[in-house]
């Protein structure tokens, strides 16, 4: 997986959690934005993207799709860095939450509404900086990839990558959309 759209410190300190590359098993050639959801966080807006991963539908082994309707990211460009905000609707989370601890019911209600979309809420938003711009196809931006792992903190996106390659991590591809 390559990471050289990573120029500053801060953003290579963080790429466990943003990175842009490629994901061998799938498409050696290809360049994805793959986020890090990491399970054992404790982060409301990552527990709740977690949480919402269940209603992924599989297709390749291991690659999880899910609908617009469940949870959607959007991709802003802002000079040169590029950020990817994830959003769910507040009715879905709800009805997921019903039998979730009172803790992740609670996060519900600390999460910011999406500026765009009353309806949405905003569950968390990653960026780094890079010349990156997302490919568009018949009007759709490419889907942003979610790697959900268990690796220590310290784990490269080369370590994630080979998770997901044996078995230990998961992929989840969610539908983007692009704002200027």
């Amino acid at each position: 997986m390559t990471t050289d759209d990573t120029q500053d410190p801060a953003a290579q300190a963080d790429l466990t959690h943003m990175w842009i590359g490629a994901v061998p098993s799938l498409d050696p050639e290809g360049r994805e934005v793959i986020l890090g959801l990491d399970q054992n966080s404790t982060e409301p807006g990552e527990r709740l993207v977690r949480l919402l991963l269940n209603r992924g539908h599989e297709g390749e082994e291991g690659v999880f799709y899910l609908l617009r309707e469940d949870l959607v990211a959007r991709y802003r460009r802002t000079a040169d860095r590029l950020s990817v905000t994830l959003l769910a609707r507040r009715d879905v989370l709800a009805h997921d939450l019903h039998s979730s601890p009172d803790d992740v019911r609670a996060s519900l209600d600390a999460l910011p509404s999406d500026p765009l979309d009353a309806d949405r809420l905003v569950l968390l938003t990653r960026e780094l900086t890079t010349d990156f711009h997302p490919a568009e196809q018949d009007g759709e931006h490419q889907p942003v990839l979610l790697l959900e792992h268990a690796a220590a903190p310290h784990a490269t996106p080369r370590d994630l990558t080979t998770l997901f390659d044996e078995g230990e991590a998961a992929l989840a591809v969610v539908n983007a959309g692009l704002l200027p």
